[in-house]
């Protein structure tokens, strides 16, 4: 998700007359046009943390495409189904750095949000966060600058619910691969003590809407290590491998065992399949 700032510099310039000469006034011209990118990102995090949807989405171009192929009726129905289901999401950013010639800029970010998410009718309580490393491209049209496009370099969301969200969990998978390539994704945690954990992996193309993602749950082996072998779709789309988990504790009452659901949650990786999101011939 969107990929929002928290704090931004304002540099100000006392120039007096005499020493006008000594000065590049393209360089200042170039040093505004940064200032003005980088306060169109800081209004993005204003509006996305108040989940002002209208305000948000008019950063955007009417032609906005990102690396995933999704065009701005795409992303704004994502945007709001997001918003729907998680209504107290906190966004952040911080900006590596902003680029700009003429009417085209260039920002790297790197984009956190975070969200407390109950379940109902529960007594767990979910945490949700996700970092993401972003390029940002902007187009300057009528004077105004504007989101054209986005890719996402590298991406972890997870979601995790009672004894899963003490866990350290490791979701390894190659962040750059070529269409129809083997590559295996690896998951390692250690359970707590006294409790079995059963896990998958799977993979899903990044998609809108997204589809149920298909799991095939096993106990974790006894190096805490499970791996599975996929291959890269040629659909010219990116994925994510998704990895779920679940915690249980065993018990027994009037010579009954009793099994326990403690904790679960989900790890999500992007991997970007090379060429992904591009039009084709």
């Amino acid at each position: 998700m969107k990929r929002l700032l928290l704090v931004f510099i304002i540099s100000l310039f006392f120039i007096q007359p005499s020493y006008s000469q000594r000065f590049d006034f393209s360089t200042l011209k170039n040093n505004s046009e940064v200032r003005q990118v980088r306060r169109l990102l800081n209004s993005q995090v204003r509006w996305a943390n108040k989940a002002n949807f209208e305000k948000f989405i008019s950063t955007y171009d009417s032609e906005y495409m990102n690396s995933d192929g999704f065009d701005i009726e795409t992303y704004s129905n994502l945007v709001k189904d997001i918003w729907a289901t998680y209504d107290k999401i906190r966004y952040s950013i911080k900006i590596k750095s902003i680029s700009v010639n003429g009417d085209e800029a260039r920002a790297e970010l790197t984009e956190t949000s975070n969200a407390m998410i109950p379940l109902p009718e529960t007594s767990y309580n979910g945490e949700l966060s996700s970092v993401s490393d972003s390029i940002y491209y902007f187009r300057k049209t009528d004077g105004k600058w504007k989101v054209i496009s986005d890719s996402v370099t590298d991406e972890t969301t997870s979601m995790m619910y009672g004894e899963a969200k003490d866990l350290d969990i490791k979701l390894t998978v190659p962040t750059t691969i070529d269409p129809d390539t083997e590559y295996t994704a690896s998951l390692e945690f250690v359970p707590p003590k006294d409790t079995m954990a059963i896990a998958s992996i799977a993979s899903d193309i990044i998609e809108y809407p997204q589809k149920p993602t298909e799991e095939i749950f096993r106990v974790m082996p006894e190096d805490n290590i499970l791996e599975r072998l996929f291959t890269s779709n040629t659909k010219n789309a990116n994925e994510y491998i998704v990895a779920s988990i679940g915690i249980t504790k065993t018990s027994v009452c009037d010579l009954s065992v009793k099994l326990s659901l403690t904790g679960f949650g989900y790890k999500i990786r992007r991997v970007n399949v090379n060429g992904a999101g591009e039009k084709e011939e």
